[in-house]
């Protein structure tokens, strides 16, 4: 009899960076992988499971389309404890977990469901049907994450990517495929800058399409993350058509820009109540505000919820119209997480004529740790010797420059 060997060596880290040190995680993570799982069980991501009733909804994305979404399953009686949407190339996806009000437990009446069904596909449709929509709904156990990769993969989300301009150059995703004939592989490599959930969305997708990695490796000691994979089909073939590699680029590339959040990330935390979402959404309408990305989920009696927000052309919000939506929501409740975000003009100095045009302030402990950016008044970078006279009377060990392009002499 043959054995098959699966072997695989992850260095990981913390969400900022830092070395692991708390057994329980590692412990989690054993367990999490451990034999006496079944390939569902294992998922991080279950937290729902059987406690609550699965809604999926797909459909043309639109500004106001989530406040409506959440507007009829308040109607309906329907309590929404947690979910995530997505949006990418003009589509919406989203998988939400829903409750009965009267007695929080999964709603499973047919005649119920399908009226729930009905009414949601009523509002995906919307006056313009560009591409079909779709709802589902179940009870029982997903991976939330992944079953919205399947679900947008399905849509072809990926197609017409000349026509999605989100994403600038430099944190455009890099995909390469090729053919190692010596070896009989398909190799893929992908370069785009490091973020968490990467490798996942990466290996989510190839599975979907249905590949097999036979060797990989991932490298992610800077800003910058490089994947290299080996595939080949189910099968045992490599990918032979151009039209193939085509279309393995492009659902790379999506699969990557999907969780790429665009916007301004606002975060919610508050009492859980039915109709909060419906709430908070129809003031993001009210205001203009288009939700590119949420997370909603209930821990315990609060609700904690994070939105990626633009305007309703895809641009960003205006500091002014953040803080009229916070004020109506309630300024405790909704914050602003975002390190370019600042509710004030820049600010000039009057006796060294230098203009902050961005700053970040934070306390660690009994520390001030500050950033600003600065130019002259005139907008143009500011003289070195301008600098030097700032920084001794603040103090030159309190004070100090982080640019590449700063230096205290003159040229050589």
């Amino acid at each position: 009899m043959n054995h098959v060997f699966f072997s695989s060596v992850f260095h990981v880290t913390d969400e900022c960076g830092n070395k692991v040190y708390e057994d329980e995680i590692a412990e989690r993570i054993q367990q999490s992988l451990g034999p006496r799982f079944q390939s569902m069980e294992r998922s991080v991501d279950l937290q729902f499971a059987a406690n609550h009733t699965t809604i999926e909804l797909l459909g043309r994305d639109r500004p106001g389309l989530l406040s409506e979404v959440f507007a009829v399953l308040t109607d309906l009686k329907c309590n929404v404890v947690g979910g995530e949407v997505w949006t990418h190339n003009s589509r919406m996806a989203s998988v939400v977990y829903i409750t009965d009000e009267a007695n929080i437990s999964p709603i499973v009446d047919p005649d119920r469901l399908a009226n729930i069904k009905q009414l949601l596909l009523y509002v995906l449709k919307g006056n313009r049907e560009w591409r079909s929509a779709n709802t589902t709904v179940s009870v029982g156990l997903t991976h939330t994450q992944r079953r919205l990769h399947q679900i947008m993969y399905a849509d072809r989300d990926y197609d017409n990517q000349n026509g999605d301009n989100t994403t600038n150059e430099r944190t455009k995703p890099l995909v390469t495929v090729e053919n190692c004939i010596e070896k009989g592989y398909t190799v893929v490599n992908v370069s785009c800058p490091d973020r968490p959930k990467l490798i996942f969305d990466t290996v989510c997708t190839i599975t979907n399409m249905k590949y097999v990695i036979f060797h990989g490796t991932i490298v992610a000691e800077g800003p910058q993350a490089e994947q290299e994979y080996y595939i080949r089909h189910m099968d045992g073939r490599p990918i032979n058509l151009e039209a193939e590699r085509q279309r393995v680029i492009h659902c790379l590339e999506s699969a990557i820009k999907r969780r790429s959040s665009e916007g301004i990330r606002l975060e919610l935390c508050s009492d859980d109540r039915v109709g909060l979402l419906s709430d908070v959404t129809r003031i993001f309408r009210e205001n203009g505000l288009s939700v590119t990305w949420a997370e909603v989920a209930t821990r315990g009696t609060q609700a904690v919820n994070i939105f990626y927000v633009t305007d309703a052309s895809g641009d960003p919000v205006k500091s002014d119209t953040i803080e009229a939506v916070r004020k109506e929501i309630g300024l405790t409740i909704l914050r602003v997480k975002d390190e370019t975000y600042s509710t004030s003009p820049p600010q000039q100095s009057e006796k060294n004529g230098l203009l902050v045009t961005r700053a970040k302030v934070a306390t660690r402990g009994m520390k001030a740790v500050n950033i600003f950016y600065v130019t002259d008044a005139s907008g143009d970078p500011v003289k070195s010797e301008t600098i030097e006279l700032v920084r001794k009377e603040i103090g030159l060990t309190i004070m100090r420059v982080k640019d590449e392009t700063y230096s205290t002499s003159p040229p050589q």
